[in-house]
């Protein structure tokens, strides 16, 4: 039985969902030739490995940091709403697109990796001018958070089961869901319903509990996401599908990122 690749994080198990039925039409004994020519072989088609997997994250990573980069210093204040407000729905768009459309296209997924730090860099511009030294912070503690998880995966300290996946895909859902309440409740009243705290001013232990809670579940979800990056290794995915795993780590790891950089923000109140 082949295994059955599931995540937490719809980007990357979407994407990665058609990988069995395209690795499958190379390797069907009696590969149909096209146009019904006679001796078709079944093309060469290198298969995905760990390098593969690690290299086209850490340049999704880098052009992410490289659009940061560029938004926190180079972009005047003026700009930063509107170019925040068109990054954030073109991201969204790509992001969909990217998801159920299962792309593997290194060109789109990278331009979702711009438009994310461009988002990125505004925000952690904003923090910084608040709390100074805090996005170092963020990004120490995130990436430390990161290859914790993937330390406790490799030595099997926590593994993934389909209990496990049903308690993290439920958690998370619960979380957006509350994220989009509160958002809606804004509109409504100054503190939503009371989840999230500004950026000043005293914080109650709601908001610190949320954010944690956020926080446990991004790291907890990135094991189904090793996972899945193992047993598709194992499947013998191709290549080209290392963009998509990178892709989903991406999105993990920017989540994890902006959780981090409020939950420090209440900390240093």
């Amino acid at each position: 039985m082949r295994p059955e690749l599931k995540s937490s994080n719809g980007a990357l198990g979407r994407v990665v969902a058609g990988a069995v039925q395209d690795r499958n039409s190379y390797t069907q004994p009696g590969y149909p030739a096209p146009y019904g020519a006679p001796g078709y072989g079944a093309p060469e088609v290198r298969t995905m490995t760990m390098d593969d997997v690690v290299v086209r994250t850490v340049i999704l990573l880098a052009v992410t940091g490289a659009a940061g980069a560029f938004s926190w210093t180079l972009l005047p204040d003026a700009l930063a709403l509107p170019v925040v407000l068109g990054a954030a729905l073109i991201g969204l768009v790509l992001g969909l697109v990217i998801s159920f459309k299962r792309v593997t296209n290194p060109f789109v997924i990278s331009a979702y990796a711009v438009t994310q730090g461009l988002v990125l860099g505004i925000f952690s511009r904003i923090f910084e001018s608040f709390y100074h030294g805090i996005v170092l912070q963020a990004v120490v503690a995130t990436f430390g958070i990161f290859f914790g998880m993937a330390m406790l995966y490799k030595f099997k300290v926590i593994r993934n089961s389909p209990r496990f996946t049903k308690v993290i895909v439920g958690a998370t859902i619960g979380l957006v869901g509350l994220m989009l309440v509160n958002l809606v409740a804004y509109f409504f009243s100054d503190n939503g319903i009371g989840i999230r705290a500004g950026m000043t001013g005293k914080v109650g232990w709601l908001p610190i509990v949320f954010s944690l809670v956020v926080i446990v579940v991004a790291a907890l979800s990135f094991v189904i996401d090793f996972d899945m990056i193992e047993q598709g290794i194992r499947y013998g995915m191709p290549e080209k599908y290392a963009w998509a795993m990178g892709f989903g780590l991406l999105v993990g790891l920017i989540w994890l990122y902006m959780e981090v950089l409020r939950m420090l923000s209440y900390l240093r109140r």
